[in-house]
């Protein structure tokens, strides 16, 4: 009975650890915890779900919706991520997308190393165990490895983390000053719509020449104009609007996007600074990080020092992760050992590490205005759950169904650590 007792309970664990794996898996692709943003100028019947955006494991996505009712239709969805950003900025807040970088772009290998943690968990003879572990943090390593160091490593990741890197670009209204300042946007509009912009075009200059007998001018300035034309990087606009009008979808389109921003960014820097694109996490990563923080207020006085601690920052969790993976390797050959118990005891606490990062970063967000913001407003920690008030704005904050199956991942866990722990008592 005793032994039918213990397989028993080794069955269960097993299943309650398969349960949990499945669950990391899903909830990879799942929103984890959705932000809101109301108002007045928000109307609830084209905005039901106000201003909100959803928090991934590997970004930040659009939590707009069309609307289709006898009031509103719509035929393009609201760009929430881009349209909570404008908001933010004008109290000095930095994007989203400059939230989280490293581990956005790490959390793939995180995940994957939480998997390969359960599955040694499942093994009860530490001999196979330790193979099987060894065989997938080797795997997960080369992958890491190849991602982050070598060219076109961005392509080795998936699919979401690298359309979220391009939604958070924004639409390249800011290049122009457009939403830096919508003062000057709604001037340029007045002119441009009056006729009373002083910009002449190369129609009329040419014409202008031409009645002076300055004919000799026209060729002169229309070399001017086209070499001009060449030297001039695209805009974020232009490259946006180029990948709309191929059609392109997927992966593949959006690392193009990503490089022919950085390649144009590239183009605006003194020649002796500027990288050639490789393509490689690292490299993608922290230009993008630089460019979301300079997307509204580009102090490079302030981003500067902010880019070299992320560079730092991702080295360090490249070998750390690299080192931990070894460490659990070693420390876990022995079955009920202290060590042996991180196995489910990690994966189990999905859930507070996640919060103790989103509080974290909110708190960064709220702590760090800049003071190029059109308003000013005394540092704050916005709400972590629940509703709270910032200026006219009422924010939701509130987990969504990928906490809902971390919370699953923890009972799951704790359940099979305690029956896994009868079982080696026992059978001792």
């Amino acid at each position: 009975m005793n032994d039918e007792q213990q397989t028993k309970r080794g069955l269960v664990a097993r299943g309650l650890t398969i349960v949990a794996l499945i669950l990391i898996a899903v909830l990879y692709f799942q929103p984890t915890w959705w932000v809101a943003l109301e108002a007045p100028q928000y109307p609830p019947e084209a905005f039901p779900d106000g201003v909100r955006i959803n928090f991934h494991t590997n970004g930040v996505f659009n939590g707009c919706s069309a609307i289709n009712s006898k009031e509103v239709m719509e035929t393009e969805v609201l760009d929430c991520v881009h349209e909570m950003d404008a908001i933010n900025h004008f109290v000095g807040m930095y994007p989203i997308a400059s939230g989280g970088v490293v581990e956005k772009g790490f959390s793939q290998f995180l995940f994957s190393m939480l998997g390969v943690m359960l599955v040694g968990f499942l093994i009860f003879k530490s001999r196979i165990r330790t193979i099987v572990m060894s065989v997938g943090f080797v795997a997960i390593g080369v992958w890491m490895y190849m991602s982050f160091y070598t060219a076109n490593g961005i392509a080795l990741l998936n699919s979401g983390y690298v359309s979220a890197l391009v939604v958070s670009l924004g639409h390249g209204n800011e290049e122009e000053g457009e939403e830096l300042s919508p003062i000057i946007s709604k001037l340029k509009e007045s002119l441009m719509d009056s006729g009373e912009s002083s910009l002449a075009t190369r129609d009329e200059v040419n014409d202008t020449l031409e009645r002076s007998g300055q004919t000799e001018l026209i060729g002169i300035l229309a070399k001017l104009h086209k070499g001009s034309e060449e030297a001039k990087p695209k805009s974020l606009k232009e490259i946006l609007e180029e990948a709309k009008n191929k059609g392109h979808r997927g992966k593949e389109a959006d690392i193009e996007v990503l490089k022919a921003s950085f390649e144009a960014d590239q183009a605006r820097q003194p020649f002796a600074t500027r990288e050639q694109w490789t393509g490689s996490l690292q490299q993608v990563m922290f230009w993008h990080y630089e460019k979301s923080l300079g997307r509204w207020f580009n102090n490079q006085d302030e981003i500067r020092p902010l880019v070299a601690t992320m560079t730092t920052v991702g080295t360090i969790v490249f070998w750390g992760v690299i080192a931990a993976m070894v460490f659990m390797v070693v420390a876990t050959v022995k079955n009920g050992s202290l060590f042996y118990w991180l196995l489910p005891g990690i994966p189990a606490l999905l859930p507070v590490f996640f919060l103790i990062e989103y509080a974290g970063w909110l708190w960064w967000y709220g702590h760090s205005l800049n003071d190029m913001g059109a308003f000013t407003l005394k540092p704050f920690m916005p709400t972590v759950f629940g509703q709270g008030k910032v200026a006219q704005f009422t924010t939701l904050s509130y987990p969504s169904i990928g906490f809902g199956m971390m919370l699953g991942v923890l009972v799951c866990m704790l359940l099979a650590m305690l029956l896994r722990r009868k079982h080696i008592i026992e059978g001792e």
